[in-house]
């Protein structure tokens, strides 16, 4: 990936997952990066401890939207797999 995953927020590693294409076997092995992890864990942290900026926020929940979205198409493509 050519951009910087220090610069991106925690969700738009996945947004350039499905941007640049995807197959039933890619979405069921993706897998969000260490530091993605990391990040995400530092909001959740942060969140339930000193509280987060606004803009912390937005990308927390924006995240949160994504991973159940994820956890959605991964199910769909372990069906479509199966019927293969």
């Amino acid at each position: 990936m050519a951009t910087s995953l220090r610069k991106m927020r925690a969700y738009e590693e996945a947004i350039e997952f499905i941007a640049a294409g995807t197959t039933p076997r890619s979405i069921v092995a993706f897998r969000p990066s260490d530091a993605a992890k990391k990040r995400v864990a530092d909001l959740i942290y942060r969140e339930k401890t000193t509280g987060l900026t606004p803009d912390e926020k937005f990308e927390l929940d924006h995240y949160m939207q994504l991973e159940h979205l994820m956890r959605l198409a991964k199910a769909r493509a372990r069906r479509h797999l199966a019927h293969e």
